[in-house]
């Protein structure tokens, strides 16, 4: 930050706020999440009573206090009518002159309390009601006709319909835990002295621009707003007048008023300030997800205080894992060397294997580009951000030069995040060179950073299923009929720790009817009963115990399964909420996913818990007392899915869609099979707009020791890959599942297919291969079709290779009309597989 740049900022600091904002920001943060949890009042004729109540009952209610105090403490406000107060106030100079208008002055909240805060409202009810004794204090929407009270008629012309529907959004932005933290919130407060400085420098200059806040101003301007007294009072101390909040826009597209006014708001803010403007947390998040409900249910809200089990918890021991928001951008570079010639970027990554950022990007440099380029990205908060300068030579051949790595430096996450000192830094930073050259002064680079506050991740746990024996499955020899299935289930944590396995046992009891039961065996080889099946119902041996009904219909909300215990929790299809898919996601088959949502008197819309991928075998865990019943759920709910025709599931179209599938997973089983052992893997996801970003301990799709995705342009999903080569630089398509495989080479142009212990593909479709020795070599230009026990396709062919069984596969040079489809190749005397 330049000297002049310092005292513009230290200038925005002096401006004088007659409030406490953070405490007002945080009492506002309560009253949305109230008013959340009551979305009635979001539209219809709910809406439009507590408007009616609101000019009608309220504001000559809050008038007459305002001029002589009714009551000896403070006036509570029904949580309607403060609702439409709220979005009334968001527009300060239609409330003033409403206010002054109708009553002669500003009616200010002084000597009144929310109704999220007022613990005794009997006095206030009796005002009420010796007022409008046909008009109940608490809002009730009665059916059909209502008695209007009888007023003077003072309402005003201002939409509020429309004011408190623009209004319904704002909260989702805000809703993050991080907005209620101390710290985040006393930057926010001296962003918003700086936002105001700005628009006191337009008006000084009688500059006409749209200044646009983020979320984080946002709310600390709400928040302003919302004490009117003082709001009029501190901006026409600093402006002359009372500043306009225009929340009329909403269109983000490219080029209209709400993008362009964000331009301009961020080029004079970092011209007038040397800072960044955006910050992690604070931006525009995208649309609130789906409701997953209509109107909730009173069942599903629980009065009582739920104290979560500690039965089995020492079976499950799981190290909390932190996750951190951060925003980045590289803002110069000096020192070059004077020889240099060239394009400069910056690939950044994690230096060290990350479950939650498993990959690198590259950004342009400011200064060098003249395009601005940011980052936004959540990764774990301990370990080093990487970060290397290249450079990039054109070339007039038409394979293009590598880059250059010019030098490197990394960050600590640990020193800057334990504990959290400031939320931002931005400074020149110097880079080790690459090579021996020593310059009198090293290359460095200017690198802007934000964070938010570090939150506790979701645990991510995979389920690995094979068919040997594990080394416990001699435990516990039960007498009577006891019969052990063949295959056994290990959990595997983030770091690839196994955390527990999990059998599925059955046996006929004393009147001849199957049982089951999910054994789990820890880590030191305790056996535990986890969960029995009887009837038509799963029950989790817990001292607070849950049921599954698995025969359950879907009910009018579309979940599958309820888990009834003292929490409610619903199964729904496909991803929810929380998890719902955005950009690059959807792509990805919703059948293969189900979410558990927990529904609570602080939820009673639903709040997404978990989440079950039962393509790859990843699960989400957000809560550490559903990390165990969450574990059996998922064994359970997999072990049904492998039962083709089991009737709960076939009674629902999620089921049948899912039973559908059983060759997919029979791909994975057979993989298990191997008692793969997950390693650590990091690969580059540059380029990528697929399920590779999904890895778990690997660089693509949901894989397991495996290379991961390559390069640039990987176009479409990696599938399911274990001990596989993954695919390369330039993958077209998709690259299927597989398994002990080759993977896809450079240039595969259509998808792998299936591949299981097979050399991989290169260049195009190289179909379903299982034990393919040779795969599709480099070049293959079309398809290698279904090879079994194959040689494979060789290097350069150009067309098809057929179906081949048992064959030697086709040669280098194979030509443009294909193999052909013969069962033993293009002759069983002719191993090579060359044409004849």
């Amino acid at each position: 930050m330049e000297k002049e740049q310092e005292l513009e900022w230290a200038e925005a600091q002096k401006i004088g706020i007659s409030i406490d904002l953070v405490a007002a920001a945080k009492q506002q943060l309560k009253f949305l999440a109230a008013v959340d949890r009551s979305r009635w009042l979001y539209e219809g004729p709910a809406l439009e009573r507590a408007i009616y109540r609101y000019n009608a009952c309220w504001l000559p209610l809050l008038a007459k206090h305002s001029e002589a105090q009714i009551i000896e403490g403070p006036l509570v406000v029904p949580l309607d009518c403060e609702w439409v107060w709220h979005c009334h106030r968001l527009n300060p100079v239609r409330y003033k002159s409403d206010c002054v208008g109708f009553y002669g002055r500003i009616l200010d909240n002084h000597n009144v309390v929310s109704s999220i805060q007022g613990s005794s409202k009997g006095d206030s009810e009796q005002s009420w009601k010796e007022l409008y004794p046909n008009e109940p204090s608490d809002f009730c929407l009665a059916e059909g006709f209502f008695e209007k009270v009888s007023g003077d008629g003072k309402y005003t012309q201002y939409d509020l319909l429309s004011a408190v529907q623009r209004q319904v959004p704002f909260f989702y932005q805000v809703s993050r835990p991080h907005m209620d933290n101390d710290l985040f919130l006393e930057s926010a407060v001296a962003r918003y002295k700086g936002f105001l400085h700005l628009i006191k420098r337009n008006r000084e200059r009688s500059l006409n621009r749209f200044c646009v806040p983020t979320y984080d101003v946002d709310l600390i301007w709400h928040s302003h707003q919302l004490q009117p007294a003082s709001y009029c009072k501190d901006l026409n101390e600093l402006l002359g007048k009372v500043l306009e909040h225009d929340d009329t826009d909403s269109d983000r597209s490219k080029g209209k008023k709400l993008d362009s006014g964000f331009s301009d708001t961020t080029k004079q803010w970092e011209d007038t300030f040397g800072t960044r403007y955006w910050k992690a947390g604070a931006m525009y998040r995208g649309s609130a997800p789906s409701p997953i409900t209509s109107p909730p249910c009173s069942s599903y809200i629980v009065a009582e205080k739920v104290i979560a089990s500690n039965e089995h918890k020492e079976a499950i021991s799981l190290p909390q894992v932190k996750a951190v928001e951060v925003m980045l951008e590289f803002v110069g570079v000096r020192n070059l060397p004077e020889n240099h010639k060239g394009s400069l970027s910056v690939i950044f990554s994690k230096s060290q294997p990350d479950t939650i950022c498993n990959g690198s990007r590259r950004l342009s440099i400011l200064s060098e580009s003249g395009e601005k380029q940011v980052a936004s990205f959540s990764c774990q908060s301990n370990g080093y951000l990487l970060f290397e300068l290249v450079s990039h030579s054109p070339s007039n051949l038409k394979i293009s030069s590598p880059d250059k790595t010019l030098g490197s430096t990394v960050f600590s996450l640990e020193d800057f995040l334990n504990p959290v000192s400031t939320l931002s830094m931005e400074k020149w930073l110097e880079l080790t060179p690459s090579s021996c050259t020593v310059d009198s002064k090293p290359i460095s680079l200017r690198v802007a950073l934000s964070f938010s506050i570090p939150f506790p991740a979701p645990h991510v746990l995979h389920m690995v299923r094979s068919y040997e024996f594990s080394k416990w499955s001699s435990f516990c020899p039960l007498p009577g009929m006891l019969q052990f299935t063949k295959s056994w289930t290990r959990v595997i944590d983030e770091s690839g720790n196994e955390v527990i396995t999990l059998q599925m046992r059955s046996r006929n009891n004393s009147k001849s009817k199957l049982k089951k039961e999910v054994i789990g065996i820890g880590k030191y080889g305790e056996v535990r009963t986890l969960a029995e099946f009887v009837g038509a119902e799963w029950s989790l041996i817990d001292s607070s115990p849950w049921s599954l009904d698995l025969q359950k219909r879907p009910d009018k909300d579309g979940d599958l399964f309820a888990l009834t215990g003292l929490r409610k929790v619903k199964l729904f299809p496909g991803r929810k909420l929380e998890y719902e898919p955005k950009q690059c996601e959807k792509h990805r088959s919703e059948r293969d996913f189900v979410t558990l949502v927990e529904f609570s008197a602080e939820d009673p819309y639903g709040r997404a818990i978990t989440l079950f991928d039962f393509k790859s075998g990843i699960f989400k865990v957000k809560e550490e007392w559903m990390v165990l019943p969450g574990i059996i759920l998922a064994f359970i709910l997999s072990d049904t899915l492998r039962e083709k025709g089991y009737k709960g599931l076939e009674n629902c179209e999620f089921g049948n869609k899912l039973i559908a599938k059983k060759d997919v997973a029979l791909n994975v089983e057979t993989a298990n099979r191997k008692r793969v052992t997950p390693e650590k893997a990091t690969a580059t996801t540059e380029g990528r707009d697929s399920e590779c970003k999904n890895a778990l301990l690997s660089g693509g799709g949901t894989a397991l020791k495996s290379a991961g995705c390559g390069g640039g342009g990987c176009g479409g999903g990696c599938g399911n890959m274990v001990k596989s080569g993954g695919c390369g630089s330039g993958c077209g398509g998709k690259c299927g599942n597989m398994v002990n495989s080759g993977g896809c080479g450079s240039g595969c142009g259509g998808g792998c297919g299936n591949t299981v212990n097979n050399s991989g593909c290169e260049g195009g479709k190289c179909g379903k291969m299982v034990d393919s020795g040779g795969g599709c070599g480099s070049g293959c230009g079309s398809g290698c079709g279904n090879m079994v026990k194959s040689g494979g396709c060789g290097s350069g062919c150009g067309g098809n290779c057929g179906n081949k069984v048992n064959s030697g596969g086709c040669g280098s040079g194979c030509g443009g009309g294909g193999c052909g489809g013969k069962a033993s190749g293009n002759s069983t005397a002719n191993p090579s597989g060359n044409p004849n």
